[in-house]
């Protein structure tokens, strides 16, 4: 596990906007050039325009120009009993799959450490219509 960039994701998770849930999430993304891209969650009282911490720490990087390369996560009020609710939800394991290597690292605060594969091991690849991978990481 690399403590620094969990310490570095439960700092992001202070400044979470969560009035709904009372869940705040921290995520911190190392890109390629080295930098650490930091993310919370943002509530909206429409919940569907909700952000989670993991795809706002992967957007940070790639509008810098940065590939991402790993990413830590922090459920700072989360049940460490019930590890399923830590995890990044279906949504972010997504994001990683277009964004990230199959084999990077997933540092999950509490649980352990992943790579993206592990978290979807039969994730979704939009091709176009000449067969290349239409996203990629």
């Amino acid at each position: 596990m690399d403590e620094e960039l969990l310490r570095q994701a439960r700092f992001a998770a202070v400044y979470a906007h969560v009035p709904h849930s009372g869940f705040p999430v921290g995520a911190v993304v190392v890109g390629h050039d080295g930098q650490a891209y930091r993310g919370c969650n943002v509530e909206s009282a429409s919940f569907g325009l909700t952000v989670c911490a993991e795809r706002v720490a992967i957007y940070a990087a790639i509008a810098s120009g940065a590939k991402p390369v790993s990413i830590a996560v922090s459920c700072t009020e989360g049940d460490l009993s019930d590890s399923a609710s830590l995890m990044p939800c279906g949504a972010c394991r997504q994001v990683m799959i277009d964004h990230m290597d199959p084999d990077a690292a997933v540092f999950v605060d509490g649980v352990g450490e992943f790579t993206v594969k592990d978290l979807m091991p039969k994730g979704f690849r939009l091709r176009s219509r000449r067969g290349e991978v239409a996203v990629e990481g």
